[in-house]
């Protein structure tokens, strides 16, 4: 029997054992946002197989069926839950394929900050001298300026340089542009905390025996630095997702081709007047869920992950 074997179950049951795990079990309001925030994410990756409809087949959409209203009101039908759009489109099936795309903006752009402000905090926090005053700097620029203006202009700028881009460079502008109005956050965050763990033993033991700078701070201080970087990663998926969502309802965020739950809100805004008020109650509620889950399991994620709250 292998090692990896003997010790998985071992983990396994330190893990359960611990203090993390009889934190989230205890915790009420961890279990919930946690069961809210799984069902979303599974609904939106699984959108292909639970979906009852595929609103973006053009050849099941009937536009007889359009503008129903919720299957409990009177003029509604019961294949269509929460009702259909003026396309005729499935308002269920399209806010499972929306919230896809959201969380998949949202997330990649969370990655990218992640990587980016993490790069910058070690070399500014390990380093120091011109280079951290450089960044430090960089990152009071950046402060200066709202994320969302930020955001609003690069994706902007993107959209008016490649006006006939496909979906996938469309998608890779918007990411960007969230993700440099956010690596601020983790670059001073793990500053802070490399340069207190550049000055402990473990690292003047390594200098001394002659292990190369670049490999002390990837291989000894990175790891010690990246628990609060989760936990401000876990927060910041949910703000991204809502960064997301407002640019795609400005017009300048995913193409209508791929639309996410931004672009369903602006859309059914439209509506509104019309007495179609499902267009917009139905995005909205997901949009809200998705990033009330996420932003609750974070705050319990960072006192679990605090040792002064043990």
């Amino acid at each position: 029997m292998s090692a990896t074997t003997v010790s998985a179950p071992g983990a396994l049951r330190r893990f359960f054992d611990g203090d993390i795990w009889h934190s989230f079990r205890t915790s009420p309001v961890a279990m919930f946002s946690a069961l809210i925030a799984v069902l979303c994410i599974t609904a939106a990756l699984g959108a292909d197989l639970i979906s009852p409809h595929d609103p973006f087949d053009l050849k099941t959409l009937e536009l007889s069926d359009s503008m129903l209203p919720p299957a409990w009101m009177e003029g509604g039908k019961a294949k269509y839950f929460l009702g259909t759009d003026e396309q005729g489109r499935d308002v269920l099936s399209a806010l499972m394929y929306g919230a896809r795309i959201s969380l998949f903006v949202g997330g990649a752009a969370v990655v990218f900050s992640v990587l980016i402000g993490v790069a910058l905090g070690l070399l500014s926090g390990y380093i120091g001298g011109r280079v951290d005053a450089f960044i430090m700097r960089l990152c009071d620029v950046m402060l200066s300026f709202p994320a969302i203006l930020i955001a609003l202009l690069i994706s902007g700028v993107g959209r008016a340089m490649f006006p006939n881009a496909d979906d996938s460079l469309a998608f890779i502008v918007l990411i960007i542009s969230i993700s440099l109005g956010g690596w601020v956050q983790y670059a001073r965050t793990v500053r802070g905390s490399t340069m207190v763990e550049r000055n402990k033993e473990y690292v003047q033991a390594a200098r001394v025996i002659g292990v190369p700078q670049l490999r002390i701070m990837v291989k000894h201080v990175l790891p010690n630095v990246m628990g609060p970087v989760l936990v401000l990663a876990t927060i910041q998926v949910a703000t991204a997702i809502l960064t997301e969502a407002t640019l795609s309802f400005l017009g300048v965020g995913v193409s209508p081709t791929s639309p996410s739950l931004g672009t369903f809100i602006n859309e059914g805004n439209k509506q509104l007047f019309s007495g179609a008020w499902w267009l917009v109650i139905f995005p909205g509620a997901m949009l809200v869920l998705i990033a009330l889950s996420i932003n609750l399991f974070g705050d319990w994620l960072r006192d679990a992950l605090n040792p002064r709250l043990r």
